[in-house]
């Protein structure tokens, strides 16, 4: 399990089961209930958020392994990894400020050991996560399933439901029950 000042908590399915489309209807009303939260997200492929033709991106670019972009109201620091593996999840989560946040959402990372939400649409075709992940403290769907005992079974498209879960998880320092 990753170690973490505060809880962390994941989101995980399989790609085009909706879990950016449901982290922005959560986020809000996660915010709107206080909660101060920091996000790591997976990308599977290469990605750049500089903007070509921006001088943080020609001066990256031209030779700077980290470009640290700094404003009045935000910073951001990018890192061009030599390495071309995957990232881990624990360096991703001790690179935060932890001390500023209550809550860690995850999108992606479904393959490590944290607590995680398991969003499934059967329509999709894709399989279930949990019955290999002992990590899925509850499955997230848009139609009925049996799971196994203890399991908490909550609806997809109820977004409020799914912030008052997540909420309580936080509440409880990161425990799933």
């Amino acid at each position: 399990m990753v170690q973490a000042r505060c809880p962390v908590l994941g989101f995980a399915a399989y790609s085009g089961t909706g879990k950016t489309t449901l982290l922005v209807q959560l986020l809000p009303r996660l915010r709107a209930a206080g909660l101060r939260i920091g996000m790591i997200k997976h990308a599977h492929h290469k990605f750049d958020v500089d903007v070509p033709g921006k001088d943080s991106y020609e001066l990256r670019k031209a030779g700077a392994s980290q470009m640290l972009v700094a404003s009045s109201r935000r910073w951001a620091l990018m890192t061009d990894l030599d390495a071309e593996r995957e990232p881990v999840l624990q360096e991703m989560l001790d690179r935060l400020d932890q001390a500023a946040l209550d809550l860690v959402l995850v999108e992606g990372f479904k393959h490590e050991a944290f607590p995680k939400i398991e969003l499934h649409r059967p329509a999709t075709g894709s399989p279930l996560i949990h019955p290999e992940d002992p990590a899925v403290i509850a499955v997230a769907s848009d139609a009925p399933l049996a799971l196994p005992p203890g399991l908490p079974l909550l609806d997809l498209n109820d977004v409020d439901g799914i912030a008052q879960f997540v909420q309580a998880f936080c509440a409880r320092g990161g425990q799933a029950t």
